[in-house]
């Protein structure tokens, strides 16, 4: 750079003391020591973390159960009174012939013997040692063994691994043998879940480091932030390895996980990176430059994580450990995300100083041109916007509103269920055998209805027994004192089913297990009147006691999401009507987001683009997870706006002066932060697992509709509709403010002196913009840069 274009050194300023020049000062002094540390700290998180996928849990079976309720009460005591009356394991033999052929029978005798000698196997029952009609196919080509391998969802899949696939499925003699039920159906779902999410992160990962690469320009400062999204990555597996050493933890935290590390730890590095190369810009050396980036850029980042750990921390007043695992993860990695990016990148940073600007790919694109074009004014277009939004505030509003609520209007059909086979592919061995179980035999022996009674004389609990199979939706039901069919007796005694004063009796159910007709099945046989204690239990059981969990907790949740916003608003912006605005308009973005998860989802629109299969309900906890999720990263980039208008309001005192320069300031670099972490999220989306689809395709587009249509349509013609009332708040709430209140720190960054030539050098540094403007938000102050730089 020539001396006529260097920009002139701003006056020495001595930032503010505190944590993050702190942390400033530390970088600069000891960059390659931390990055060293780094480094050390990285491999050990790839050791750490290495094994983790066999350590979580699918949460198929009490990942999304009430563990206080009922069914969990009954499950209990039927696994350690009764450990084989529960059958997971389902062995779907075929025949050439007839199974009730004498040869075949023997063989089939003989598997079920086989599998009965297998450790961790209990209860194995076959339909040739039976004669149970509930286990021959209709066409008697086919027959069932059914058992239980016992312990916990971790143990039955390693013994499923070790001593069950491999020796057990494929031909056996005159049989085809094909391994299903639940424990099979969550092994395969386990397996698609880790080869989906690294087919993702191959995706994310690229296009993220294009999308940076046209923000930046710099090939340099593209690859810092995706470096770090890497070292979210291999940081997210260590998290979760330690906290399977503490509690259970869903294999959905893998996804959930590294989405939120990769998504924002790139999204934090965008900011840190952005402000940092506009104070190299204003004439600052890299530890002045890093001072004022940390104490402007570091605390939003360290806003916005406390802002998505909020919303994640409401997920733990649920008792399902499905939503408080991804909560104890979530908050993990947003912490290691925001580390990453106000300890690793700064150190970085330090050691690259003006180097970051380096290989310049915009080059490639002026190479030939003989005349660089005169840069366009840094987000006019967003200007223009919302001045457009503003002189017609009344029809924005109402049509936005409008069209918000007509895509959330799905929603209020909503049908809440729980996970089946049908999350597999349609090609899954397990899904397979369940749905040939489901359209070929009487009933499923592993969706069946199981009560527990307690101090039941046999005289009265085969009368209750007999009740119960007269249940509209019942086949049959099987007791101690016998088999019962439209009640009356239809089989012999089962003594094992008792064990000391506990009983246990088999509703089998004619009925869709997963269906509002199971449901009120399970309704009918709790309301069944006995003289002695019982308890129901099953898969349709444990869905109503999670629907009732989920009811109860759902209210607790709301209130922790919507009282921290609004404190965290106030605190912000001193005023009374804009956190109130903030909790209506967040909330708004999800309305898209939950009509399409219903539409899509459980209606089956699209399904065949999508490649999945409807199931007409969604799982109970799904929508839970991605409210909060969708909540709090919502919530970030509307801080990021408001405050950024705050900051204008305050100066100028012109109400919709400041609206359209928030906007200005903030569309471009809210817009690049959601383009990158809707990226993440549709990469999710890719996924073969139907949860994991809806998961990452409905937050992506929660996220676009944020930033793209709340944030630039409806908060400016909203502001404009309340006026300078937008920021009044009562005299002690306004003392509590000038107290308590957010603000940023960090001196100014110095403009450059002009050029000595009237034509601009494209191929130096990017401007700073808006210098006579106090300092505020990275990501504000990064917008207008931005304009420059891709100018």
């Amino acid at each position: 750079m020539s001396p006529a274009t260097s920009p002139t050194p701003p006056p020495e300023t001595a930032p503010p003391r505190g944590l993050f020049t702190a942390i400033a000062g530390l970088v600069v002094r000891r960059s390659r020591l931390l990055l060293v540390l780094t480094v050390v700290l990285l491999a050990g998180a790839v050791v750490l973390g290495s094994g983790v996928a066999d350590r979580l849990r699918s949460g198929g079976s009490g990942g999304v159960v009430d563990p206080s309720s009922e069914s969990s009460y009954a499950a209990d005591i039927l696994e350690r009174e009764f450990p084989g009356a529960r059958p997971n394991l389902v062995l779907l033999a075929r025949a050439d012939g007839e199974v009730d052929d004498a040869d075949v029978a023997r063989q089939g005798r003989e598997l079920a013997a086989r599998l009965a000698d297998e450790r961790g196997v209990t209860g194995v029952t076959s339909y040739w040692d039976t004669g149970a009609g509930a286990l021959r196919s209709d066409d008697g080509r086919e027959a069932l063994v059914v058992a239980r391998l016992t312990g916990d969802e971790l143990e039955a899949d390693r013994t499923l691994k070790d001593r069950i696939v491999g020796h057990f499925d494929g031909r056996q003699g005159d049989l085809t043998v094909r391994i299903g039920g639940s424990v099979a159906v969550q092994n395969e779902q386990q397996t698609f879940i880790r080869e989906d999410l690294v087919r993702a992160e191959v995706i994310a990962l690229p296009i993220t480091l294009l999308i940076l690469m046209v923000v930046f320009g710099s090939a340099v400062a593209a690859l810092l932030p995706v470096g770090i999204g890497v070292i979210a990555i291999l940081g997210t597996n260590a998290v979760l390895r330690v906290l399977t050493s503490f509690t259970d933890v869903s294999v959905f935290a893998t996804n959930l996980t590294t989405a939120l590390g990769l998504g924002l730890a790139i999204d934090y590095a965008l900011l840190i990176v952005r402000r940092y190369r506009e104070e190299l810009a204003a004439g600052r050396d890299t530890p002045a430059a890093l001072a004022v980036t940390l104490n402007t850029a570091g605390r939003t980042v360290l806003f916005s994580a406390a802002t998505v750990a909020v919303s994640l921390a409401a997920m733990m007043v649920f008792p399902l450990y499905f939503l408080r695992s991804l909560a104890y993860a979530g908050i993990s990695v947003v912490v290691l995300a925001a580390v990453a990016a106000l300890v690793v990148l700064p150190a970085l940073l330090a050691v690259l100083g003006r180097r970051i600007d380096a290989w310049d790919v915009r080059k490639l694109v002026r190479r030939g041109s003989r005349k660089t074009p005169e840069p366009a004014a840094p987000g006019a277009a967003w200007a223009r916007l919302a001045r457009g939004v503003m002189r017609r505030a009344p029809l924005v509003a109402t049509g936005t509103l409008a069209v918000l609520l007509l895509l959330g209007a799905p929603f209020l059909n909503v049908d809440f269920g729980t996970a089946d086979y049908r999350q597999l592919p349609s090609s899954a061995d397990s899904r397979v055998v369940q749905e040939n179980i489901r359209d070929h035999f009487q009933g499923s022996p592993t969706g069946a209805i199981e009560v527990v009674t307690r101090d039941a004389p046999a005289g009265e609990l085969g009368d209750y027994a007999e009740r119960l199979s007269r249940l509209d939706g019942v086949i049959r039901v099987d007791g101690p004192t016998g088999s019962y069919q439209d009640g009356r007796a239809a089989g012999p005694a089962r003594p094992g089913r008792t064990a000391g004063e506990i009983a246990y009796l088999t509703v089998v159910p004619g009925v869709e297990a997963v269906s509002d007709e199971g449901k009120d099945l399970v309704r009918d046989v709790r309301a069944v009147d006995a003289d002695f204690p019982s308890y129901t239990s099953g898969t349709t059981a444990a869905l109503i006691d999670s629907q009732a969990a989920i009811g109860r907790g759902l209210p607790w949740a709301i209130g922790i999401i919507v009282l921290a916003t609004l404190v965290l608003v106030f605190l912000l912006t001193g005023s009374v009507l804009v956190p109130l605005q903030a909790v209506l308009l967040n909330a708004l973005s999800l309305t898209a987001m939950l009509g399409a998860v219903v539409w899509v989802f459980q209606d089956g629109h699209l399904s065949g683009v999508l490649g999945f299969t409807p199931t007409g309900s969604i799982e109970t906890a799904l929508p839970v997870l991605m409210f909060c999720l969708a909540f709090g990263l919502s919530m970030d980039y509307g801080v990021f706006l408001l405050s950024r208008i705050k900051e204008e309001q305050e100066r100028t005192h012109d109400h919709k002066a400041a609206v359209v320069e928030g906007i200005r300031s903030t569309g471009g670099v809210i817009t690049a932060a959601a383009l990158v972490l809707s990226v993440v999220m549709v990469a999710i989306g890719t996924s073969r697992i139907t949860n994991t689809k809806m998961l990452g395709l409905g937050v992506a587009l929660a996220i676009l509709m944020d930033a793209m249509v709340i944030r630039t349509l409806l908060v400016p013609a909203v502001l404009s509709l309340t006026g300078r009332a937008t920021w009044w708040a009562p005299g002690p709430l306004r003392r509590l403010h000038a107290r308590f209140g957010i603000r940023e720190g960090g001196p100014a960054p110095a403009a450059p002196a002009p050029a000595a030539s009237d034509t601009p050098d494209a191929s130096a540094p990017p401007t700073a913009a808006d210098t006579s403007a106090p300092v505020t938000q990275e990501r504000e102050r990064a917008g207008a840069a931005a304009g420059k730089q891709s100018g």
